[in-house]
This record gives structure tokens, C-alpha cells and sequence, in this order.
């Protein structure tokens, strides 16, 4: 049986004005990704976390090196 080991990161935009923007989170974990160079993205989570200053969703992405 084949395995590897899965990797993962967890991003939210800053706490307070614009923490509830998902489109601007999204392009955050998009340029993390880039970032890591040639991994594959085995799955996305979103999380939502209700704060004082509102809805401040979250990403969980889970990945592994490509060359593995």
C-alpha cells in the first residue's frame, strides 16, 4: 500500500474590518499555495469562527509536496 504525509496550513484574513471577506481570503490562501511551489491540494475546509466583530470564516488547506 502506497502512503504519504498529508501537510496542511489554516489561513483567515486579520481579525476585525474585512475579517468576514471570503473572496479577499481566498486570494490569500491562493498566493500561500503558490507560495509552497509545487504541492498538491488534497482538500479545502472552511470554518466559520462568530466574533465580536462578526462572521470570520477560515481555510484549512491540505496538501502534499508533488514530487512525493
Amino acid at each position: 500500500m502506497d502512503s504519504w504525509m498529508i501537510k496542511h496550513f489554516s489561513q483567515a484574513n486579520p481579525a476585525g474590518t474585512g475579517q468576514e471577506d471570503v473572496p479577499a481570503l481566498l486570494r490569500r490562501v491562493a498566493d500561500s499555495i503558490e507560495r509552497r511551489g509545487s504541492v498538491q491540494v488534497q482538500d479545502l475546509v472552511m470554518h466559520t469562527e462568530i466574533t465580536a466583530d462578526g462572521p470570520w470564516p477560515s481555510l484549512t488547506v491540505y496538501f502534499h509536496d508533488a514530487e512525493d
